[in-house]
């Protein structure tokens, strides 16, 4: 009863009714009264549930004026966002769902707490939170709080692919890929892929390529080279150099030349003496320094055609020759530029470099085979290189489209687990579970390492071309 009491007491002070001495022992009488004591209980009652609604009431306009901020998704990418209750200090929430989330190829995992899956269109909207409080009755209407939502678009769907013109006289294709046997029992796939940045605006592949397999000599020879995209002709550039190179090895490099050098490779063979290499040395430097003038004076010959400064044909130039001699091959290269040249292992655990990049610290380090200064260079010599192995499970080349995001700067190409890396991704192991399945039975291996070639890396929209031997 002292719950009665304590209310009317209070009741009586508060409308000034406390007067006389026999209040006290009225006051007993009167709240002994069971209507009196049924009375205050009912209206305690009522104040307790009008208190408890109040409370409800402010709580859900609390949490639907709270500020949630969940991460913006894009558009193909998975995308996970946990919502922590417990941190937003809204774990009073007894149930939850979502409404809106499906439009866009979401789901709420109601264990996890987690909005998931895989975004299937862009938009800017408000998601809604549906949801009760602790206290409120399991048939009363969910309350609904609005949460924004941002799926952006899928950066790859905002760049054009505008075909390049074909009436223009140094067109070439956009994109292409070739597959072929390329003799000493290895085979060659290689594509050469416009760059974003060209195909937004319509321009031209600058990237070019070329290689063949010699029958008269038993040499292999595989070329690269990339344009300078400031550099107005540098399309035609890159594909002068490269038939260039070819040319000279099949129209001008003798029968009495590569009897030379197979002389001194089976000299080689039989003793690795200090003279023996010095003549190997000479004789490489002797050739292909003579095939990177004759490619360097085939651009020369193409300014007076087209009246135009040899900057405006600005390419680099890699290449590199192999063949079997007494079951060991043998590797010959050039590199003007930054284009890697590497051979792998047959076993994956070393990766040989055939060439240094001509790449600077703060960038404009490229070099190109346009710039005569190149053959009167110190480090003329250092851009040749000789090597002979027992076998090998890869030789690539590539333009920076491909070093670039692969490799990232030059000291990772020393390290045979970014070619391992390399390799699986090229075996699927990327983000697009896109894979090239690099044997000869393969009859879509061109179109496979063409297709793989369309990966995305922010930054990186440069010409593609790679060119691997197997």
């Amino acid at each position: 009863m002292s719950d009665v009491k304590t209310y009317i007491q209070k009741l009586i002070e508060a409308r000034n009714l406390s007067k006389g001495s026999s209040v006290s022992n009225l006051l007993e009488e009167f709240c002994s009264d069971p209507y009196i004591i049924e009375s205050v209980h009912l209206i305690l009652n009522t104040q307790k549930m009008l208190t408890n609604k109040w409370q409800i009431k402010s709580r859900i306009e609390e949490i639907i004026h709270r500020s949630i901020v969940i991460p913006n998704g894009t558009v193909g990418k998975m995308y996970e966002a946990k919502l922590d209750f417990v941190q937003l200090a809204m774990n009073d929430l007894v149930y939850t769902e979502f409404e809106g989330l499906s439009e866009y190829g979401l789901f709420y995992d109601n264990e996890s707490e987690t909005i998931k899956g895989i975004p299937e269109k862009a938009g800017d909207s408000k998601i809604i939170l549906k949801f009760r409080v602790e206290g409120e009755a399991e048939s009363s209407v969910l309350n609904e709080k609005k949460i924004a939502l941002v799926i952006n678009p899928d950066p790859k769907s905002l760049w054009k692919n505008i075909d390049s013109d074909p009436q223009d006289p140094f067109w070439k294709k956009d994109n292409t890929a070739e597959f072929a046997t390329i003799g000493n029992g290895k085979h060659i796939v290689v594509a050469s892929k416009r760059g974003r940045s060209h195909a937004n605006v319509g321009s031209f592949r600058d990237d070019d390529f070329a290689f063949k397999f010699l029958e008269s000599t038993g040499w292999s020879v595989v070329v690269i080279s990339d344009g300078a995209g400031s550099a107005k002709f540098s399309r035609k550039g890159a594909q002068v150099v490269c038939s260039a190179i070819v040319t000279y090895f099949e129209e001008l490099f003798t029968a009495a030349d590569n009897e030379a050098f197979n002389a001194l490779i089976f000299h080689y063979l039989l003793e690795t003496g200090e003279d023996t290499v010095r003549k190997l040395n000479h004789w490489v430097y002797h050739h292909l320094s003579k095939a990177a003038l004759y490619a360097h004076n085939q651009l020369v010959a193409l300014t007076k055609e087209l009246n135009c400064d040899l900057k405006d044909l600005h390419a680099t130039l890699s290449f590199t020759l192999f063949k079997k001699i007494e079951e060991k091959f043998v590797l010959l290269s050039f590199g003007v530029g930054d284009c890697p040249m590497a051979v792998l292992s047959s076993d994956l655990n070393k990766v040989t470099l055939l060439n240094w990049l001509d790449v600077g610290e703060f960038g404009g380090g490229t070099r190109f085979i346009t710039m005569p200064e190149i053959f009167s260079s110190e480090k003329f010599h250092s851009r040749f290189s000789f090597k002979m192995m027992e076998d090998f499970s890869y030789l690539m080349l590539f333009t920076d489209g491909i070093y670039d995001p692969k490799f990232m700067v030059e000291a990772n190409l020393e390290k045979i687990e970014m070619w391992q890396n390399f390799v699986q991704d090229l075996q699927g192991a990327n983000q697009d579970n896109c894979a090239v399945n690099l044997s000869p039975n393969n009859a879509d291996i061109a179109p496979q390492l063409s297709k793989w070639m369309d990966f995305w890396s922010i930054g990186n929209h440069d010409d593609r071309t790679l060119a691997i031997v197997f």
